[in-house]
């Protein structure tokens, strides 16, 4: 039997489904890309913002039209439209044959299995159940960078996120569970862990009564074969003092940080249930710059958030100016039902969001381009993500590149490299968001 398996939504998204597709695997399943070979197909869906939920809906409806056909025998949902909507899948999609909630990944072969033999039913676990983890996970990635998922759910309640009631409350997973997953992923020869969690600084406080993000990073770093280590969604509030310690003193762990921060008003993140201020923000960011001058550091705001004057927006607008973020992203915001920003009284036109939303990018590309030509001249060690076809250059990315989010250097040799090789560079040129570089001979 052959699968097509579709993940929508963000990169812990993206780890349940390697985990999905790894239980199928062992269960002798196959997987294709192409829709007339399939057998059946599941939909790991996203529901965090409008966009991603309208993403979710159209796939479910594109596959069901296939399922009614009687070109495939059975569809799946799976993920967090499939928690957050269940009667209305059922009601509205009725090619949906089975649903797996958000906890229930690890019923995702019960699943198809039953939807096959025409008895597809809803699987559901308690939304505070134990994580996911352990098990062996076909890598989407390309197998030299992979994704550790760290924790699942969260706690801080913000009022425009739903993910606690699709995700349920902060549960890290094991240490020892992470370090085995790692090595295995070492194993098979991924070299760059990128931690994800909806927030990776809390990690451990549920299970050891303490913030364990900078044991667990100290841990990882032991493994042999892996080479980068990279943290994502930091909130600024939950970075300690040993957490910058170690990410300035162990060579593996990227000179990076996503910190999403979402606004710089005090009066709108006291609105979005933030549990931070715009102080405490300059404080924290001038502290990782003076203890680690290299880092990179990433951020996303909302644009448009109910309430939002012209002089939030200014205020906001003047702290990406001063702070120079090196990446930076906007989303505008999103009425998500359910939330207790989708209630507020004073919610902005959309024109206005993505009036904002552009020029706070406007600005971001200004800085972002001057950074990018600062960058000539200085030496890197990139790793390799592909080749250009029929040209002798190969497209890598810097210890400043997340993957599927930040830019590329393209490298000019004709030297035999492969994908997931490290060479060190020396940048050339800039082309906006992009860099351009050489292999540096000593």
């Amino acid at each position: 039997m052959k699968i097509l398996f579709v993940s929508l939504g963000c990169d812990k998204n993206l780890a349940d489904t390697e985990m999905m597709l790894g239980m199928l695997r062992e269960k002798g399943y196959t997987f294709t890309d192409d829709e007339a070979e399939a057998d059946a197909a599941v939909v790991n869906t996203c529901c965090f913002i409008g966009d991603a939920k309208e993403e979710s809906i159209n796939t479910l409806l594109e596959l069901g039209e296939l399922r009614k056909s009687g070109r495939l025998k059975c569809l799946v949902a799976a993920g967090c439209l499939a928690q957050r909507y269940r009667e209305e899948i059922l009601r509205e999609i009725p090619e949906v044959d089975a649903l797996v909630g958000t906890m229930a990944i690890e019923e995702i072969a019960e699943a198809v299995e039953e939807a096959l033999a025409g008895r597809g039913r809803c699987h559901y676990r308690e939304l505070n159940s134990p994580p996911a983890a352990g098990c062996d996970r076909v890598l989407t990635t390309g197998g030299h960078y992979a994704y550790l998922k760290i924790a699942e759910g969260c706690n801080k309640r913000c009022t425009y996120c739903i993910i606690p009631k699709v995700r349920g409350d902060y549960r890290s997973i094991p240490m020892e569970a992470l370090v085995a997953q790692a090595e295995r992923l070492a194993g098979d020869g991924v070299k760059e862990l990128i931690l994800v969690a909806q927030e990776t600084t809390l990690y451990g406080v549920d299970l050891y009564g303490t913030k364990s993000l900078p044991e667990l990073l100290r841990r990882l770093a032991r493994i042999s074969g892996i080479c980068w280590i990279r943290i994502l969604y930091c909130y600024p509030e939950e970075i300690t003092e040993e957490l910058i310690e170690v990410m300035a003193s162990e060579p593996k762990i990227c000179h990076y940080l996503d910190i999403p921060i979402q606004h710089a008003s005090n009066r709108i993140l006291k609105q979005m249930g933030r549990r931070t201020d715009q102080e405490e923000l300059r404080r924290r960011i001038g502290q990782l710059r003076e203890k680690i001058p290299d880092i990179c550091l990433r951020t996303t705001l909302i644009s448009g958030f109910p309430t939002e004057t012209e002089e939030d927006h200014e205020e906001l607008y003047r702290f990406v100016n001063e702070m120079e973020f090196d990446r930076l992203g906007v989303f505008p915001y999103s009425q998500e039902e359910g939330t207790a920003a989708a209630e507020f009284p004073e919610q902005i036109e959309e024109a206005v969001k993505e009036s904002r939303r552009d020029e706070l990018m406007e600005l971001q590309q200004a800085i972002a381009f001057e950074k990018a030509e600062e960058m000539i001249g200085r030496v890197l060690t990139v790793m390799v993500e592909g080749k250009v076809a029929d040209e002798d250059v190969y497209v890598t990315r810097t210890y400043r590149d997340a993957p599927g989010v930040d830019g590329y250097l393209f490298l000019n040799t004709s030297a035999a490299l492969m994908t997931g090789d490290f060479v060190k560079v020396i940048v050339t040129d800039s082309n906006e968001y992009d860099l351009i570089g050489e292999i540096y001979h000593e």
